[in-house]
């Protein structure tokens, strides 16, 4: 557990950065820190392993207060993963990976080898272990990073904003990968982000920092959701909660999905249009892996694949109500597509369907 108590961090000029902070990280868990821009949560993050000397008060890691802890040896307890990755540009991705474990004393046998292993555990080839950081992508750096904080299995970790540097797509995966891996490692983890959609989808908690680094509520993120403090978390959090809240609550096991009828790419427009009957949109499905909708309309003679509609998202059948509302709302005629795990297309839901399901959950 990592605990707060009554951290206030000030500078010489009156700027109060941290003010009076209290409040506790439990082990195991993801605590995630959000607020404006300037409220203090990287002050706040950097104060745990003392790259900023707190002004007042006590930060302790199991009930040791780091004030009295040896600076290297409370550093070498921590993992640190930051914005880009800071990797070491004249190191191969292994070494970079290796050197935390070199720190805490292992031998460059058994660091390679651990590189190795976590090269893996986040999602990496081996083929990797040789390239350099310039020749990866931005996914692959953070993938790296995060392999280098965990390389001397720290019990803490501290991420500043690890995904933000990477476009909306890689950043989803990391994000992904990260809740994968923290289900096998259990760390007890701090993060910082503006990305309250983030900060919802990883935490178990998430704490909401007010301008002069005020706590202004931490809790759960339903409950945050549900019972936001005052209008200024109200207001942070968005007026769409009602929609957020979505995303905490699983497609029903017993869904009753529609039996849509399919076409393939290459038939013939006439011969769909028989097989759509009055409908004027068609899902087009290849090796039973849907495309997307086409549409009756056009003045075409083939179902070519240049001619599909691509705007629509598929819902996993073990996903959640956002998922689920925002296949329907994506898709040009209003039906949702959902698939299983080997994105398979299993069936549709239309949006009465969908609107039913959400109304009931977000009204509970």
């Amino acid at each position: 557990m990592i605990s707060f108590e009554n951290i206030s961090k000030f500078y010489a000029d009156g700027t109060v950065a941290v003010d009076r902070l209290s409040f506790s990280a439990p082990t195991g868990k993801i605590t995630m820190l959000v607020g404006p821009s300037g409220c203090g949560k990287t002050t706040s993050l950097r104060m745990i392993n003392r790259l900023i000397e707190p002004s007042s008060g006590s930060i302790l890691l199991n009930g040791q207060p780091t004030a009295g802890m040896d600076l290297v040896k409370l550093r070498r307890k921590i993992g640190y993963v930051i914005q880009n990755a800071g990797l070491f540009p004249h190191k191969t991705v292994q070494d970079n990976i290796a050197v935390t474990a070199l720190l805490n004393g292992a031998t460059r046998t058994a660091a390679r080898k651990k590189a190795q292993e976590l090269l893996e555990l986040v999602g990496l080839s081996l083929a990797m272990a040789e390239r350099y950081p310039w020749q990866l992508s931005g996914g692959q750096q953070q993938r790296v990073g995060v392999a280098r904080a965990l390389a001397s299995d720290p019990e803490f970790m501290l991420m500043d904003e690890p995904f933000s540097a990477v476009d909306p797509v890689v950043r989803e995966q990391l994000q992904d990968e990260f809740l994968r891996l923290q289900r096998e490692i259990g760390k007890t983890i701090i993060m910082v982000t503006h990305d309250i959609d983030e900060a919802m989808k990883l935490g178990d908690q998430v704490a909401v920092f007010r301008p002069g680094g005020l706590l202004a509520q931490i809790a759960s993120p339903v409950n945050l959701l549900n019972q936001p403090q005052d209008t200024f978390v109200a207001d942070f959090i968005g007026r769409d909660r009602g929609y957020r809240k979505l995303a905490f609550d699983l497609i029903p096991e017993n869904i009753a999905l529609d039996n849509e009828k399919v076409i393939a790419p290459g038939m013939a427009v006439s011969e769909a249009r028989l097989v759509a009957g009055n409908e004027s949109w068609v899902l087009v499905v290849e090796n039973n892996c849907p495309l997307g909708w086409y549409d009756l309309e056009q003045n075409k003679t083939i179902v070519e694949v240049a001619d599909i509609n691509l705007g629509s998202t598929f819902a996993p059948g073990n996903g959640t109500l956002r998922q689920l509302m925002d296949a329907v709302l994506s898709s040009p005629c209003q039906r949702g597509i959902v698939v299983d795990e080997q994105q398979q297309f299993i069936g549709t839901v239309n949006i009465e369907q969908v609107f039913s399901l959400s109304r009931a959950r977000v009204m509970r």
